[in-house]
């Protein structure tokens, strides 16, 4: 049964994009369940380019209107798209991003070919895509919630950050309702406290939460479990899983009721969810190839 208090926020309302779409017929006078969402996680960039409009673009021109990313603020108060706290990994610089003026930042290149994006530049491109974005430093959340108030995305953007902190932060600046996942210490106590009967305890710290975004497993202990996706739904959550790469444990997921899939291979996620009649999920594009594939 899906979460109710989840069905009341906007981001998280996906109806079908498309009639002719192939899936089951409901019932007469059946009220259609909602379609799981699908994610794709930094993009779709089969070449490397993560957290690029390059791969935002491919994974839009896919089918996707979920899209997953990370946000830092740069030296001079610009909020950056971009995962990691250095640049090495990624990108042709090096050193801390918090270290870099925007100027500085939007000269060098992911993957040798795409520049760093600002978050504004993806609010901007898509007015109905919706964005989960991951608080990944303490300054990041009061320029999020600056960013979301000046385009007026509250219903376009759910927050999520491993530390409850940075979350709780941008509510009190942000001051209208959002979209938020639980943060790491948030979701461990769901964990370990559900199975006890406690879940009720977690009301507030759980206030303002419409998702409880985990992994499959965290090392040896698995974390969705049939009665971990039970607890959450009572409590009126969404269970979205990370990060999902193989066709086989994707069915097994949606099987067990997780509202929710977010993958590296956003072609194998689409492949999954138009095989279950879950596809597309915003209007495909039908412009020129966008794939990002070689």
């Amino acid at each position: 049964m899906r979460s109710h208090r989840a069905a009341d926020v906007p981001f998280l309302r996906q109806p079908p994009t498309d009639p002719a779409a192939p899936g089951p017929a409901p019932e007469p006078g059946a009220v259609p369940a909602p379609w799981p969402l699908a994610f794709a996680h930094r993009g779709f960039a089969p070449r490397g380019e993560e957290n690029t409009m390059a791969a935002f673009r491919s994974a839009v021109g896919l089918g996707f209107r979920y899209l997953e990313l990370d946000v830092r603020a740069s030296r001079d108060g610009r909020l950056m798209v971009f995962h990691d706290e250095t640049l090495d990994r990624v990108t042709d610089g090096s050193g801390r991003l918090g270290d870099h003026t925007f100027d500085e930042l939007r000269r060098l290149r992911v993957a040798g070919r795409e520049p760093i994006p600002a978050f504004e530049e993806l609010l901007a491109e898509w007015p109905d895509v919706r964005l989960n974005v991951d608080v990944k430093d303490a300054r990041s959340a009061a320029l999020l919630a600056r960013a979301v108030a000046l385009h007026g995305a509250q219903d376009r953007v759910l927050v999520a950050s491993f530390a409850d902190s940075r979350r709780r932060r941008l509510l009190r600046e942000l001051g209208v309702p959002i979209a938020t996942s639980g943060g790491a210490p948030t979701i461990a106590l769901a964990t370990f406290l559900g199975p006890l009967g406690l879940m009720p305890a977690l009301r507030p710290l759980l206030r303002g939460v419409a998702a409880l975004q985990v992994p499959v497993r965290h090392g040896s202990l698995t974390v969705v479990t049939p009665g971990f996706v039970r607890r959450a739904h009572a409590a009126g959550l969404h269970v979205h899983v990370w990060v999902v790469d193989r066709p086989d444990e994707m069915h097994r997921l949606l099987d067990l009721g997780v509202d929710g899939l977010m993958s590296d291979r956003a072609d194998v996620l689409a492949a999954v969810m138009a095989e279950r009649g879950y596809w597309p999920q915003r209007p495909l594009d039908r412009g020129p190839d966008r794939s990002g594939a070689p």
